[in-house]
């Protein structure tokens, strides 16, 4: 297969900017994504679709891994699966040698069958129920971290069931940090629901320490998402090296992707120096450090694939409506979130139209003012920059059957979950 790249500095080359890195346009001016023409994935798989590449989602962890390493050797990195909780996505991820964050008993259950270390599983949750942080020690998860005095007193409860067991656990701190993100994403602040004011922390730090059963191994903060400034990162670890020496400092994730043209995200290396400049001058040098990016590790490896149904132009606009929408991709509805979007056959420039999804509500919309050049009923259009919480948060509304999930790597297109089916809705109703 031959392909062509585009003019560098031109709107295409923009464009592909924001797929994943190696995307180029065919010679019959289609899009090529890890190898494989979309067109032809598109016709079978069929869409809507959430198209991976593997090799970029790889050379992603790597960068986060080996940067990791290099800067401080006693460190580990552990995806933030909540963004991306697809056994694939585990699997792949434990074999390039990350540990995993888990926010729950479901995300603990994937991430176990995909083969993922339990020693390396870091267990979230500002509500984990006494089934969840049971499964975690039955598990032997590596460390839990502690949200609230709550779970100090159902894990001292559950390990008592197991006489001469101990458990690693982490106190996360809120360190009333405000990142400059949206509201519902930010969870550093006074009046967040996760974690403990650092008053709260000492007393539950105290607590700890005069533990039998639970051993305190450090502390972990994080302070939102999609945060696209370095500050705030390097005063979470300052705030948490305030309260003490230990073993492990847990410094959390959060680092923005780039969605749009406008986005100027810091680059891997730019976060990874924040925190470690911070951490060599403030945190005992002996210590692990952690780290947890989500959105970061999977968003721009990600790219949805929708059919056009319909053009219509209305009252100065020009509606394109697809056959996904708020069922595939609630980011836009939940965070106000802007994504581009191109005609993957024609790709580049065209006229702004609003492209909408086929859902019953007017804020079905997944892009307001993007240029489509020339679209048409039957069209096929890619959403860049959509591996990070769209299958997270994918849902039935209106009874639309959830997408399939498609890792291309090398030319070679393969399925790592299936569509859902009109059976599968059905499949929990009782007689």
């Amino acid at each position: 297969m031959t392909s062509r790249t585009a003019t560098p500095g031109s709107p295409t080359d923009r464009l592909l900017g924001l797929f994943p890195p190696g995307t180029v346009i065919g010679e019959d001016g289609g899009l090529v994504i890890g190898g494989c023409q979309v067109a032809e994935v598109a016709e079978r798989f069929g869409t809507p679709a959430l198209l991976v590449d593997e090799s970029a989602l790889r050379a992603r962890a790597r960068r986060y891994a080996d940067g990791l390493a290099a800067r401080w050797p006693e460190s580990r990195v552990a995806f933030a699966s909540k963004a991306f909780p697809c056994t694939a996505v585990y699997r792949l991820l434990a074999e390039e040698g990350l540990s995993i964050d888990v926010a729950g008993g479901g995300e603990l259950t994937l991430a176990l069958a995909a083969g993922a270390d339990p020693s390396g599983l870091v267990v979230h949750g500002n509500a984990k129920t006494e089934r969840e942080l049971r499964m975690a020690v039955e598990s032997r998860a590596g460390l839990i971290v502690i949200d609230n005095f709550d779970d100090i007193d159902r894990l001292e409860r559950i390990l008592a069931e197991y006489p001469g067991r101990e458990q690693a656990v982490l106190v996360r701190v809120t360190p009333d940090i405000r990142p400059d993100t949206h509201e519902a994403v930010a969870t550093g602040q006074r009046g967040s629901k996760f974690g403990l004011l650092v008053p709260q922390a000492r007393e539950a730090i105290a607590r700890l320490r005069g533990s039998d059963r639970l051993r305190l191994d450090g502390v972990h903060v994080h302070v939102g998402s999609q945060i696209l400034d370095t500050e705030p990162f390097a005063r979470a670890v300052a705030a948490v090296a305030e309260l003490g020496e230990f073993a492990v400092y847990d410094v959390g994730g959060g680092l923005g992707a780039r969605y749009t043209y406008d986005d100027r995200p810091p680059s891997v290396e730019e976060y990874l120096d924040a925190v470690v400049d911070v951490a060599r001058a403030l945190l005992p040098s002996h210590a692990r450090l952690l780290i947890e990016p989500g959105r970061s590790m999977v968003a721009e490896a990600g790219v949805s694939l929708y059919r056009v149904v319909t053009v219509k132009r209305s009252g100065g606009e020009t509606f394109v409506a697809v056959d996904g929408g708020m069922g595939d991709n609630l980011e836009v509805s939940l965070y106000g979130q802007r994504f581009e979007a191109t005609v993957a056959a024609r790709v580049g420039g065209g006229e702004p139209c609003r492209l909408v999804g086929r859902h019953c509500e007017s804020g079905d919309t997944l892009s307001t003012g993007v240029p489509l050049r020339d679209p048409r009923p039957g069209d096929l259009i890619a959403v860049p920059a959509t591996g990070a919480y769209t299958y997270s948060l994918s849902n039935n509304y209106n009874g639309a059957v959830r997408p399939p999930v498609i890792f291309c790597r090398d030319g070679e297109s393969r399925a790592v979950v299936r569509r859902e089916t009109y059976d599968d809705l059905m499949r929990r109703d009782l007689p």
